[in-house]
């Protein structure tokens, strides 16, 4: 056995997961090609991953925190939201889908009205790692008109449904005025019963200057339930307002970090 096949049998790969009658730099070779290959797919969906072009991640280490919502307006918990938002005194984000964009624009009005951000989700909310530039090109034009009818130009943000994206995403989203905007916490409330592991989720990943994913709303249908989120994000603004965090939309910490 090779000096390498030797080195990883020790670290407790099986020797059947060596091909024969490979040298040292073939196997270097087979293994970077693995490497390479894995971060690709891990590019595809990776938050932070800026390979298949740059995106926003926030101000590191600062005390602003972005609350972003996803899959909205729901007209069963977006007003909710709003609510608690205001009487926080809290700013945040909605990247909205098109199609409930035309169910519900009184709810986008309101969102505009009370001094959050909006963004661009698609109109479908497609899986876009596998969708064809014009489908793309589609996606994004409807559902900027549909923002547009409702309550005016949205803030020319973007997140790519799922965090899917492939070589040329971002780069056709630019070429329409967009920034594409990731997220640094993920908090798992799409299928959350309760506030607690969203809350918890939150808190191991908040470092400050953060970018926090949550749900309004759900892409398979209106009216989902999301009291969960809504719960949490009342902990969350108690929690981090009493630490001196302020509560800002991607615009803003966008400003901050210039």
């Amino acid at each position: 056995m090779s000096g390498l096949r030797n080195l990883l049998s020790r670290r407790g790969f099986s020797r059947a997961f060596f091909p024969s009658g490979y040298n040292d730099g073939q196997m270097f070779g087979l293994i970077a090609g693995a490497a390479a290959v894995a971060y690709a797919g891990y590019a595809t969906m990776g938050p932070r991953s800026q390979l298949y072009g740059r995106s926003f991640l926030g101000v590191s280490g600062s005390k602003l925190l972005a609350l972003t919502y996803d899959d909205g307006p729901n007209e069963a918990h977006t007003p909710a939201l709003l609510d608690i938002l205001a009487q926080h005194g809290a700013k945040a984000t909605f990247f909205l889908i098109g199609r409930y964009v035309v169910q519900r624009p009184d709810i986008v009005r309101r969102i505009r009205q009370e001094g959050h951000a909006i963004g661009n989700h698609t109109y479908n909310h497609p899986l876009l790692t596998f969708a064809s530039a014009a489908r793309l090109g589609r996606e994004l034009d409807d559902t900027d008109k549909a923002i547009a009818d409702a309550a005016g130009p949205h803030d020319g943000l973007f997140r790519p449904p799922f965090g899917g994206r492939r070589p040329g995403t971002f780069a056709a989203v630019r070429a329409r005025g967009m920034t594409p905007v990731m997220w640094t916490v993920t908090c798992f409330d799409w299928n959350a019963r309760s506030a607690d592991p969203i809350e918890r989720h939150a808190v191991r990943g908040i470092r400050g200057g953060d970018i926090i994913l949550l749900h309004d709303g759900s892409h398979l249908k209106m009216g989902a339930d999301r009291a969960p989120t809504v719960e949490a994000t009342t902990r969350l603004l108690r929690r981090y307002q009493a630490d001196g965090y302020r509560f800002v939309t991607i615009p803003e910490m966008m400003r901050a970090a210039e």
